[in-house]
């Protein structure tokens, strides 16, 4: 279920997907929901483009630390490729 920030308190929330369609970001928020999961969604920019790159917004896509690993595994399933961070 979609919930407000201070829903989550202090836990240091995950970063699961970035949408970068609203018809994407609705098909996300349909599954999580579906599933009665709770996570948050907020838009930020991210730089998109391979020649040309520019900034861009999307609905970024978060859940608690303990709903991470279960999250990613329903979105796999619904087609969706979480986001994993980059490791240097």
């Amino acid at each position: 279920m979609r919930r407000e920030p201070d829903y989550f308190g202090d836990q240091e929330l995950t970063l699961v997907y970035i949408a970068k369609r609203l018809k994407e970001a609705l098909r996300l928020e349909k599954l999580l929901t579906d599933a009665g999961l709770d996570y948050l969604v907020e838009p930020d920019r991210y730089r998109g483009g391979i020649i040309f790159q520019t900034e861009r917004v999307g609905a970024f896509f978060y859940v608690a630390p303990g709903s991470n690993d279960i999250t990613k595994e329903l979105m796999r399933r619904g087609g969706f490729k979480p986001h994993e961070a980059a490791s240097f």
